[in-house]
């Protein structure tokens, strides 16, 4: 069963203006299955083969003249190599829709793609899927059960358990990507610190208590969190201020970018067990945070996402900054019917920064129907960042 992707529109337009386009984002997220689907005439190579990795590094150039155009070069950080040799290539002819590759590692391919491919190759971000990608397909369930289950496309053929399938999951990226970027000395160390990282999806990062949990130092806590934000496993929210130097120096919020993985980590057997536990609201905030990001990576953008809290312990869970610096306040609540009183964050920064700077404020909820709690405050659907028309 093909679930039609957000990013499909953004991919094509892209390919049609860039030589290149590199699509990233984690492992299983349907970056290969949507370059096949869109370009089933395109020659395609995995590098994940070590022979072809190996004669990707070796002799670049004869291999990428060995592929009838158009290319699909899949998981390319295995072949640092190739990047410069396509960089040849394009500027022999600078013609568009000519190479498509696909990776995991951004860190890797990032360093390969600014010191070759600057201004040669479009760059598409691509998540598991969002709830908008998925209820529009058969046998979609609800919004509950997605968030459970996740956004991973393979969980959704039918064809594979949750459990057997992140275990599989968990393994593989322990000893493929993890040990292919550190050097992990204890594989149980790097489990135990995936799931307290799970633990703490959306909320505020404290390395220092992350690494104590562990039983890790504070440096090799950052370290390990650098590797699952550079595979798309995690992502950081900065801190909003006006002053951008400020932004840099709080702590970010630390979010997973599939609450299907988060809830697995966090130990979870079923959405009942998810629901009626406390971290069920971190985890709803995590789900709005992730459906919001896809709101705009599908459209090839940066989400300008924020998050905002003063020392007093004001707070609110998302800022989007919008042009001029105004802002967009959201307010994530796991109720189907929040109150005036879940109200009380978006308020603190409109007095904070003035009713002037505040565009438009909402909470994020559970309710299938969009409606004021207060002036300038309204309830929306947070499972759904397109329907709910912000």
């Amino acid at each position: 069963m093909w679930i039609n992707r957000k990013s499909e529109a953004t991919l094509q337009k892209m390919f049609g203006q860039f030589s290149a386009i590199l699509v990233t984002g984690p492992r299983q997220s349907g970056k290969t299955s949507l370059l096949k689907t869109l370009y089933p005439a395109a020659s395609y190579v995995t590098l994940d083969d070590r022979s072809a990795a190996a004669a990707a590094n070796t002799t670049p150039a004869a291999f990428l003249s060995s592929f009838k155009e158009p290319v699909i070069f899949d998981e390319a950080q295995y072949a640092p190599e190739l990047f410069r040799a396509l960089k040849v290539k394009i500027d022999q002819h600078r013609n568009p829709s000519r190479f498509l590759l696909t990776g995991s590692q951004v860190f890797a391919m990032m360093q390969g793609v600014s010191e070759s491919l600057a201004g040669r190759c479009g760059i598409l971000t691509l998540s598991s899927l969002s709830w908008t990608e998925r209820k529009n397909s058969p046998n979609a369930g609800n919004v509950e059960d997605f968030l459970f289950l996740g956004g991973f496309p393979e969980l959704h053929s039918g064809k594979v358990e949750r459990e057997f399938w992140y275990a599989s999951y968990v393994t593989t990226y322990l000893e493929r990507d993890v040990r292919n970027i550190l050097n992990v000395g204890d594989l149980g160390d790097f489990n135990r610190f995936l799931r307290a990282a799970a633990l703490r999806t959306s909320q505020i990062l404290s390395y220092s208590d992350l690494a104590r949990d562990v039983g890790i130092s504070p440096a090799t806590a950052k370290k390990w969190l650098s590797v699952l934000v550079s595979s798309g496993q995690i992502f950081l929210i900065e801190s909003y201020h006006r002053n951008r130097g400020k932004r840099l120096v709080k702590s970010p919020k630390l979010v997973f970018a599939d609450t299907g993985l988060a809830c697995y980590l966090m130990g979870f057997k079923s959405k009942q067990d998810l629901f009626s536990s406390p971290l069920a609201g971190a985890v709803w905030e995590s789900f709005v945070t992730n459906q919001i990001l896809r709101y705009y990576t599908t459209q090839g953008k940066r989400a300008p996402l924020w998050y905002w809290r003063t020392p007093y312990g004001q707070e609110v869970d998302l800022i989007i900054e919008e042009g001029g610096g105004m802002l967009t306040a959201i307010e994530c609540k796991l109720s189907e019917h929040p109150t005036v009183k879940d109200c009380m964050g978006l308020r603190a920064l409109e007095s904070f920064y003035g009713k002037n700077s505040i565009v438009n404020s909402y909470i994020a909820c559970r309710t299938s129907m969009k409606y004021k709690i207060q002036p300038n405050i309204l309830a929306v659907d947070g499972s759904d960042w397109e329907k709910s028309g912000i």
